[in-house]
């Protein structure tokens, strides 16, 4: 079996679903840009992953920066597992600097998390080659496959959270000097405890996940946690992150607002066709609904067209409206739009469809309002879309008798 395609069209956890299910061999390979990954599954379960050009991913990068490892053995390490041929995993072990148990867990991690940031990927070709075998693989592991697209549901709904409390990228972070705890003990888990080691005051959010040993996710859900718990606390701001001369602070945020709305409706129109198909009549008249304005720009508005116009056109268009109310017109009836069509899918296609559109939904805005994060504070870009989504769901409620 070969299975090609692009994640626009089939998401990562159902490519995952239909390899689980037909019990698969082989190696998945998915690629964007620069940045390509491999997971290698045996019977439908994944017992390997890697990052090609990727350092992050890298079993020496990851226990050096776990402390476990200092930088000349390390380089040691390499220089010997390259004269070998050797897996730097077994090299580590012949030179007696780790057991087979500490990198078998250090492998692990790098593995599992190689595969939970495919979860954010919206967009990259993938290819599945049935029967082939990982190379230069020192240590397998037996993930069911099921469990990892329930885990990477629940982060991408955590995910949704987090984002919130996390603050911009150019403020620097550190332990509060006056912590404001209700009893004298304060309990900490080891995630939080490993990520408490790298705040010295002189890091921002996107350099203490560099620094972190414990991986991108795990860093920001404990800084989550640190600062709801008001044990972490900003210390200013890094070198000044203002929007240069060259640069319009209106058409920034656009491009995040185009970009964000463009892929929601995107998947809407695609779990709408997979049920009732495109040429539907009822589901014509009621996309028609919404051709008119800014609106014709987004592809749920559009069924001949799957390009659709591109930004610049869309700005054009958008700059048209007073500045005085614009943004407030173009987030009302985009918000307006998302929430008539997920309630829309409950109505005329049932909760097995609603539910899979604000899955897929909450999936596409994790890269966007991470995208110039004081922008999307400041026009509070983040809180509009999560309460638009809270009325779909509360509409869902209602509407069903819960």
């Amino acid at each position: 079996m070969s299975l090609t395609g692009n994640l626009k069209t089939i998401s990562f956890p159902d490519v995952l679903q239909l390899l689980s299910t037909g019990k698969k061999t082989g190696i998945l390979s998915i690629a964007t840009g620069s940045r390509e990954k491999q997971i290698a599954f045996r019977e439908g379960n994944i017992i390997y992953a890697s990052s090609v050009h990727n350092q992050e991913d890298l079993l020496g990068n990851l226990l050096l920066k776990r402390g476990k490892i200092n930088k000349k053995d390390l380089e040691r390490a390499v220089a010997l597992h390259k004269q070998s041929g050797r897996a730097l995993g077994a090299t580590l072990i012949d030179m007696q600097l780790f057991d087979k148990k500490e990198v078998s867990d250090c492998l692990r991690m790098q593995i599992e998390e190689i595969v939970y940031n495919l979860f954010s990927w919206n967009e990259g070709e993938f290819t599945f080659t049935e029967g082939t075998k990982p190379d230069n693989a020192p240590f397998l592991v037996n993930l069911t496959t099921m469990n990892v697209v329930m885990e990477g549901t629940r982060r991408i709904d955590e995910w949704l959270e987090i984002q919130k409390v996390l603050p911009p990228n150019n403020i620097l972070l550190r332990i509060s000097l006056s912590p404001k705890v209700s009893s004298d003990e304060i309990t900490l888990s080891l995630d939080e405890f490993k990520v408490l080691s790298v705040l010295n005051g002189e890091r921002t959010l996107p350099e203490i996940i560099e620094a972190s040993p414990i991986g991108e996710f795990p860093t920001c859900r404990s800084l989550y946690k640190l600062i709801v718990a008001s044990l972490v606390q900003g210390a200013g701001q890094a070198k000044e992150d203002k929007i240069g001369p060259e640069e319009d602070e209106e058409e920034i945020i656009l491009g995040i607002i185009f970009k964000l709305y463009n892929s929601c409706y995107l998947k809407i129109r695609m779990v709408i066709e997979d049920v009732v198909g495109i040429s539907n009549p009822g589901y014509k008249r009621f996309i028609g609904g919404f051709r008119h304005g800014v609106l014709v720009f987004f592809p749920g508005c559009n069924v001949t067209d799957d390009s659709g116009p591109s930004f610049e056109k869309f700005l054009e268009e958008v700059r048209k409206i007073p500045e005085s109310v614009r943004m407030h017109r173009i987030l009302t009836m985009l918000e307006d739009m998302l929430n008539e069509q997920l309630e829309y899918i409950f109505v005329h296609l049932g909760r097995g469809a609603f539910q899979t559109a604000v899955g897929r939904v909450k999936k596409e805005i994790s890269e966007p309002l991470a995208m110039r994060r004081e922008l999307v504070k400041k026009f509070r870009l983040d809180e509009n879309f999560y309460e638009t989504i809270r009325k779909a769901e509360r509409t869902l409620k209602i509407l069903s008798g819960a």
